[in-house]
């Protein structure tokens, strides 16, 4: 019986690890092959000198990547509740020589972003997770300049079509309908709605969907 328990908590671990794998530095190369990035900055309007937000960074796959595009004029601020994800980043940013991203240890309700500072903030496959989603918005939209954007990126696993919001975020996914009601409810101006990105690490019941807000 111990042999199994020992067995069926490695399968779990690996699961577990396999599902994140994505964060994770390593796996960077691969998801570059599925995430459309170029795509992505060209939605949110996000170009050389810009100031964007990466809420909910984790190891900062995304934010190297705005950290290239925007250039030496431009700035990053990654955004995380957990300090061994910016802790790591901090190290990718030394060894890259990258000096345009300034690490932010969030809370959970705030992201901690100065009062009409930015150009755009991403929200990654990170909005599912926010329990507190309506004062987050409220603080985001504050952190924007006039005609800011919030871009919300999210996968949608098909298996959770027409599931309670409770739901589908239990099982880390959300519907674009959702976060558009939200968003709005929030006092922004939705322009742009697309509703199938791709493939979300090319698995076929996982939809990536993107919401782009103006303040």
């Amino acid at each position: 019986m111990k042999a199994y328990n020992i067995v069926l908590f490695l399968f779990i671990l690996l699961g577990f690890q396999i599902t994140n794998a994505q964060y994770k530095a390593y796996d960077w190369e691969e998801r570059d092959t599925w995430m459309k990035v170029s795509e992505i900055f060209e939605i949110a309007g996000i170009e050389l000198g810009s100031i964007v937000a990466d809420i909910g960074c984790h190891e900062g796959y995304l934010s190297i990547h705005i950290s290239k595009e925007v250039g030496e004029t431009g700035k990053v601020f990654s955004v995380d509740v957990r300090k061994d994800r910016l802790e790591k980043l901090n190290k990718y940013l030394v060894e890259r020589n990258l000096k345009n991203v300034t690490t932010i240890l969030g809370d959970y309700d705030n992201p901690k972003l100065l009062d009409e500072s930015l150009d755009v903030a991403i929200i990654l496959d990170t909005y599912h997770e926010m329990e507190d989603y309506i004062k987050i918005l409220k603080h985001v939209k504050k952190a924007l300049k006039s005609k800011g954007k919030i871009v919300v990126i999210e996968k949608f696993k098909q298996h959770m079509l027409n599931k309670s919001r409770n739901q589908q975020t239990e099982a880390h996914t959300l519907a674009i309908h959702y976060v558009k009601d939200e968003l709005i409810d929030s006092g922004f101006r939705i322009k742009t709605e697309i509703k199938d990105f791709g493939r979300w690490k090319n698995e076929k019941d996982k939809r990536i969907w993107i919401l782009v807000g103006e303040k």
